[in-house]
């Protein structure tokens, strides 16, 4: 199918203003670009630009950390300066026609920098203000910075992650950032399913906080209406299936979830142990439960005979088992190298393309765009060009400081 002939993408005719630094905030305006969103970068034009774009260890050059362009592709790129009045008559501009606004700044900074609903609706009645902070616009801590890490801690997924005698450990990855940007997207793409129908807008709000306390679900529920703590379970196992954790294989270790009583008997055959099936200590998920440490001997001992790639062979498709892999061993997985989940990005400027994950959404037929994060402020001059402003003005807005 050609270009032409390939459908839409979702998001195509929409324009994002985004006011946004680090992971959360990018990370979930990278997935609107991804669906078709023009997404324009704010960005200051005197500090080097967006944070992100300074965080190393690994950099393709000045301002252009490996870590930016892995939050920031698809999305184009302009500088201004919303505290100067010009700036901030350059940025009114846009909102006039652009559809939404986002920012994940410090819970008290959207008001202070005019980022509000009340602040923009006499330019564009219509505009979805979505605001990504780390504890809220309001209440005692709406003036607290706040990152990931905190969350996880103060949310009690330290007192979850690692083994009942290890000190508390957090998630490897930051979970919170990425969840509250799709929480804010979300958010986002629905208030403006609702300002096309009614051609009202609105301030969208969500926090790191409440994303990490809201991801705790079953457990908060079982400590407010049962009185349950939870703490960390052996070899990561779930706290109350089994067999639903780590087992040792010959050469390092599965993950195995028989999360439905299907899936046991099956594990014991292929295992080679059918006399476990009908097991009165092992015939439920109670049993198995009640005997734990038995049936991770068991498992132990059983799969203690092959490598975990045999073991794979053997069981997967059947049970729901997977490897422990590093992160190397995971991106290097043939099932994510020969099933396209990486790919390459060109550069609008040129010169080699940046090599990374390919959008997890996909869209039937239409491809998702393929273009590595742009340089800073790249489309400063296009974007001003298009509302409306001439090469004088541009040059007189660089002059003061405006872009």
């Amino acid at each position: 199918m050609s270009t032409a002939d390939a459908p839409s993408l979702p998001l195509e005719g929409v324009t994002i203003l985004a006011v946004e630094q680090y992971g959360a905030g990018p990370f979930g305006t990278m997935l609107l670009a991804d669906m078709g969103a023009e997404v324009l970068k704010i960005e200051t034009p005197d500090s080097g630009g967006e944070v992100g774009r300074q965080i190393g260890p690994y950099f393709f050059g000045e301002g252009d950390s490996h870590f930016f362009q892995a939050f920031n592709r698809n999305k184009r790129s302009m500088t201004l300066n919303l505290k100067h009045p010009d700036g901030r008559a350059v940025f009114e501009r846009l909102v006039a026609g652009a559809d939404a606004v986002l920012d994940n700044l410090r819970g008290d900074l959207p008001e202070k920098l005019g980022l509000t609903y009340d602040d923009l609706k006499a330019v564009n009645p219509a505009i979805v203000c979505a605001h990504l902070s780390a504890y809220g616009r309001d209440g005692p801590r709406k003036g607290w910075p706040g990152y990931d890490f905190l969350m996880q801690a103060e949310a009690g997924y330290l007192s979850l992650t690692g083994e009942p005698d290890a000190p508390p450990a957090r998630f490897g990855v930051s979970i919170v950032d990425m969840m509250a940007g799709q929480l804010a997207v979300l958010g986002l793409v629905s208030a403006l399913t609702g300002a096309r129908r009614t051609g009202r807008g609105m301030d969208v709000d969500v926090n790191l906080f409440d994303t990490a306390l809201h991801n705790l679900t079953y457990l908060a529920a079982w400590y407010l209406n049962a009185g349950h703590r939870q703490g960390r379970e052996p070899r990561s196992a779930h706290p109350s299936l089994t067999p639903c954790q780590l087992y040792r294989t010959r050469d390092g270790w599965l993950f195995i979830m028989c999360n439905k009583e299907k899936f046991w008997p099956l594990l014991a055959e292929k295992l080679g142990h059918p006399e476990w099936i009908a097991d009165p200590r092992l015939d439920c998920f109670k049993a198995r439960l009640d005997h734990r440490a038995l049936v991770t001997a068991l498992l132990d001992e059983a799969l203690g005979e092959r490598d975990s790639q045999a073991w794979m062979e053997i069981l997967g498709g059947v049970v729901p088992v997977a490897p422990v892999l590093d992160v190397c061993e995971a991106l290097d997985n043939p099932f994510v190298v020969d099933r396209g989940r990486l790919d390459d990005f060109p550069r609008a400027e040129g010169g080699d393309p940046v090599r990374m994950l390919a959008p997890p959404i996909h869209l039937g037929a239409r491809d998702t765009p393929r273009r590595a994060a742009p340089s800073l402020g790249a489309d400063t001059e296009a974007v001003l060009g298009a509302h409306g402003y001439s090469a004088g003005d541009i040059a007189a807005l660089r002059a003061v400081g405006a872009i």
